[in-house]
């Protein structure tokens, strides 16, 4: 079945924030991701819509006592980080939409600030505050903590990583809200789509939730993303904007496009040492050399040989997902996503309504 809320007759304006909750396999903190969006929910009133790819698990059936709305994946297969906010876009009601993971909780006070700011601003089709990182002992987000990335920063940035509130007049102007076809960068997609029409996105200096992450061994987490398919992002990124407008804000916008360039004419280099024209003792050699200075390079830079390692692995896996990307095929960006509506709440909460969370 393939449901869209928006022809309802709701009137226009009538609920206000529309909180997304994209989930699969978030059984250990749904519950707690629920009530944080409740909570935030009921000081300006709206309504929360939990997405959900296809859970095994017991997340929809520990959602299901709350007061929300719950849909699903019609076909497991198509499970991918751009499909899920897609999803609870598709049956969201709200003049505003803020997309929340199913590891995040979000905090009170940041709705009400964000709301007034795009009141003055609107030229600002999304809104985002500080991700208050929970798991700081994998070696993936202490490296992600070390980078110091300038949209996270406050003031106008060029995405929203990490959860924002946006304007449903903005996204309707970019096409959709969310690229059904992306296995991660779904965020800076929307991003570019959004700033190819001349809107703005800013980051406020507060704290809008708390991410706890997936805490799984580094290169358990890799083999995951590869599994998954979220290495692949990048390059369906690219697919995607390819002959687009957008293209250039796209390779302007990813120093990481650039990195993992570089790692595939490495791997070229490295292909071609056993056709240079040495002895077969200095193409070992050059081989051994030109294969180690990366992680010499990075254990260096990082002080840690696990740290430098870990770099180097996580380089070669995106990279390998680039190319992957790339050459997937894809479906029309606009195209409805088959859907299963399995709790439908009638209502939305006023603004401060009492008793949200009995």
């Amino acid at each position: 079945m393939i449901s869209d809320l928006r022809g309802t007759g709701l009137p226009p304006g009538a609920c206000r924030v529309s909180i997304i909750i994209k989930a699969l396999n978030e059984e250990k903190r749904i519950r707690a991701t629920i009530e944080s969006a409740l909570s935030a929910i009921s000081a300006v009133g709206g309504e929360v819509v939990l997405a959900d790819s296809c859970s095994t698990d017991r997340t929809v059936e520990l959602a299901r006592p709350y007061p929300i709305r719950i849909v699903q994946l019609a076909h497991a297969h198509e499970r991918c980080c751009g499909a899920g906010p897609q999803l609870g876009y598709q049956h969201s009601r709200g003049e505003f939409v803020y997309i929340l993971d199913g590891d995040m909780q979000m905090l009170d006070g940041f709705l009400p600030q964000a709301l007034d700011f795009m009141a003055r601003y609107p030229d600002v089709a999304g809104v985002g505050g500080r991700l208050v990182e929970q798991n700081t002992s994998s070696l993936e987000y202490v490296a992600r903590s070390e980078r110091v990335a300038a949209h996270m920063a406050p003031g106008q940035v060029d995405r929203l990583d990490g959860g924002g509130l946006y304007r449903r007049s903005a996204i309707e102007a970019a096409g959709y809200f969310s690229d059904r076809n992306l296995h991660s960068y779904e965020e800076f997609d929307l991003a570019v789509r959004l700033r190819a029409k001349g809107w703005r996105l800013w980051r406020l200096p507060i704290d809008v939730a708390n991410h706890f992450g997936h805490d799984a061994p580094p290169y358990q987490l890799l083999a995951r993303r590869w599994r998954s398919r979220y290495v692949c992002g990048l390059g369906e990124l690219a697919r995607a904007a390819a002959r687009q407008s957008r293209l250039r804000l796209v390779l302007r916008g990813l120093r990481e496009l650039r990195l993992y360039l570089a790692v595939l004419g490495w791997w070229g280099v490295l292909l071609s040492v056993p056709f240079w024209p040495l002895p077969a003792a200095q193409r070992l050699a050059c081989f051994a050399a030109l294969a180690a200075l990366p992680l010499l390079v990075m254990t260096w830079r990082k002080r840690s040989g696990a740290k430098a390692l870990y770099a180097v692995v996580s380089w070669c896996f995106n990279a390998a997902g680039l190319l992957r990307g790339l050459a997937r095929s894809q479906r029309p960006a606009r195209e409805a996503i088959s859907s299963h509506v399995l709790q439908d709440h009638p209502g939305f909460y006023p603004q401060t309504a009492p008793g949200v969370l009995h």
